[in-house]
């Protein structure tokens, strides 16, 4: 059972998170301790609060729970013998574009070099059969194309964010030619990475993200400052991206390196929406009256259009999107307006997973 998350596969699987205290870390957190996995996170304090992480009270619910750099090469190696896993996905980054801007340094020594330690203990973990890196869309060198981008495509970036994360593909590929395929292989683990869109959901409380800005501006009632309303994005609800890691995942567990390589996992093209058209959708479904103006100030350069073809991940997977962009934004405001009433946040979050898992 390729083309779904398989909870069967996932019961007593140990399995090592990076990045779990971030918001899609949390979200796949939860969603693994949900099929009976043996999670081990690995990754700094959230850097928000309130965060998923907290509000859901994932740390109750893991194995290990490691409040560490993986910069920290050391405290890593121990982390990960001592969890001895059967998979490893690693989502711990300087997931930011703007903020690369202010520390360029700090973002490629944590996606770079992160990376590089992840992958240099991996390799000599024998448990471990199965490894997903996690980078971005925006590793593409983007050239303004009305297409989307395929695996195959030049690696880039105009900025030191998309700039680390391309390097980052870069080493996986290298360490999956040197070190977990051919005659000089020390690991016969399968290793692949990922690539997704512009993920939002209930829960993310990022700075420099559109959705918890906007949620800010209606809580608040007070206009919404939009750096580049008409930028187009490949819109997706967290747990689509998600799915796919876990569903390739299992893919390379089961059959090695036939599923190595880069994956992308984004939208349909319905998906493709303009700032100002999410902005829109999210105000009418709030039920906000707030209005929106476009920051006059210069902006550091970010890519105006981007789109992703994830027909490799249909066809090969058999992995597809499940919820359209407005389904995808009833559920972030179900979620923010639930957990604004004092609601159970763990269940809430549980209650959607099952919906995502029983859409057709």
């Amino acid at each position: 059972m390729l083309n779904k998350v398989n909870p069967s596969f996932w019961q007593g699987k140990q399995v090592f998170l990076t990045g779990h205290t971030g918001f899609k870390g949390g979200w796949l957190s939860l969603w693994l301790t949900s099929m009976g996995a043996k999670v081990t996170g690995y990754a700094l304090a959230p850097n928000t609060a309130p965060s998923f992480f907290e509000v859901v009270g994932v740390a109750n619910l893991l194995e290990q729970n490691h409040i560490a750099d993986i910069r920290d090469l050391l405290s890593l190696k121990l982390a990960m013998e001592q969890a001895n896993p059967d998979v490893m996905i690693h989502m711990a980054a300087q997931p930011l574009v703007r903020s690369s801007y202010e520390d360029p340094v700090g973002t490629y020594s944590t996606n770079v070099m992160g990376t590089v330690n992840v992958l240099e203990v991996a390799r000599k973990i024998p448990s471990i059969q199965s490894i997903v890196v996690v980078t971005t869309d925006k590793c593409y060198e983007n050239k303004g194309w009305l297409w989307g981008y395929r695996e195959n495509e030049p690696l880039g970036g105009a900025d030191p964010y998309s700039s680390s994360k391309a390097c980052a593909e870069l080493v996986t590929n290298t360490y999956h030619q040197s070190f977990f395929s051919g005659n000089v292989a020390t690991s016969s683990a399968a290793l692949a990475s990922a690539r997704a869109g512009n993920v939002i959901g209930g829960g993310d409380w990022s700075i420099d993200r559109l959705v918890p800005d906007v949620l800010t501006a209606f809580e608040s009632n007070s206009p919404l400052v939009l750096r580049n309303p008409l930028a187009t994005r490949p819109w997706q609800h967290v747990l689509e991206p998600l799915s796919g890691y876990l569903v390739l995942a299992q893919a390379l567990f089961a059959l090695g390196n036939e599923f190595a390589g880069a994956w992308n996992f984004g939208p349909n093209d319905e998906g493709n929406k303009t700032v100002q058209e999410v902005v829109d959708l999210l105000g009418r479904l709030w039920g906000s009256n707030a209005g929106w103006q476009q920051d006059p100030n210069v902006q550091p350069h970010e890519a105006h259009l981007l789109k992703l073809d994830c027909s490799k991940a249909h066809q090969q997977l058999g992995w597809s999107p499940k919820w359209s962009l407005e389904q995808s934004i009833e559920k972030i405001v179900r979620w923010h307006q639930s957990f604004k009433a004092g609601k159970d946040m763990r269940q809430i979050s549980l209650e959607q997973i099952q919906l995502y898992c029983d859409s057709v």
